[in-house]
């Protein structure tokens, strides 16, 4: 057997546990959320006796005087909130970190590698949250969901930043840009690779967080889609089809970004093991 027909099998397989493992949970979720509720309650991947998706989804959208909507709304202040963040200050961090070595970047490099494995501490944050009088808001949340991810995203800048020649940077200075011009106007643009790998990866993390709105955004009225899923099992175990509607509301959003910008997002995490 030579090299070529041992990669179309290895392809082959690949294909096809890719297909088991991410296509037919959403093929099963998607037949379910198109049923009625006895039909639903079957579980199983039989062809839909009656399609009534447009009920289960109208039903779904007004259930707790909207509550789906308030999620989705929710969310989604919460994601662009943080990923802006995120983006703007690991890329500066990232930079800063690769651009200008000094003895403080040992020191600093300790604490974002700590940020990603260090395990956050739920109690402290809740009791930091409570003194500032960000607890159970928004702005809070936002800031949690930041710190989160920044140190990833701080490697992720960093190691894209030394694929830029320094002549760049030299340049703009010589032609008056300051450090803010220099950055914004030269740096930045160069960096869209990896600022759309940031943008999606990080979204879709935070747009599927169940535990931190849990713990540090309590309360209905600052409800996310992730826990409109865990109210909404306790309240219809017997309607198996509205919860798996839900289940596919909440799919929708990461699908499509995934969807549109996978290229992206290769090319984003690659391309500093490639240029470097």
């Amino acid at each position: 057997m030579n090299r070529t027909t041992q990669r179309w099998i290895v392809g082959g397989i690949a294909i096809v546990i890719s297909f088991v493992v991410f296509l037919v949970p959403f093929v099963f979720i998607l037949l379910q959320a198109v049923k009625t509720a006895p039909d639903a309650g079957q579980l199983s991947f039989r062809w839909p006796q009656e399609w009534v998706f447009w009920d289960n989804l109208t039903t779904v959208l007004s259930t707790d005087d909207g509550l789906m909507g308030r999620a989705f709304w929710n969310s989604a202040v919460l994601t662009v909130g943080s990923v802006t963040i995120m983006v703007v200050l690991a890329a500066m961090v990232g930079y800063v970190l690769q651009r200008r070595p000094s003895r403080l970047n040992g020191v600093v490099s300790f604490f974002v590698l700590a940020g990603l494995i260090v395990p956050p501490a739920v109690v402290p944050t809740i009791w930091v949250l409570q003194k500032t009088h960000l607890f159970k808001s928004m702005s809070g949340m936002i800031l949690i969901e930041a710190t989160f991810g920044l140190s990833f995203c701080i490697l992720l800048f960093r190691a894209f930043v030394a694929t830029i020649p320094r002549d760049l940077d030299e340049a703009a200075v010589l032609d008056g840009a300051g450090p803010i011009r220099l950055f914004f106007s030269v740096v930045l643009p160069l960096l869209r690779p990896v600022v759309v790998t940031v943008i999606v990866v990080q979204s879709v993390t935070v747009f599927n967080d169940f535990a931190g709105p849990l713990y540090f955004l309590p309360g209905s009225d600052n409800a996310t889609v992730q826990q409109t899923l865990y109210s909404f099992q306790s309240r219809t175990l017997s309607q198996y089809n509205l919860l798996f509607t839900d289940i596919l509301l909440t799919t929708i959003p990461p699908l499509v970004l995934y969807v549109f910008f996978n290229r992206q997002i290769v090319a984003g995490m690659t391309s500093g093991a490639v240029k470097g």
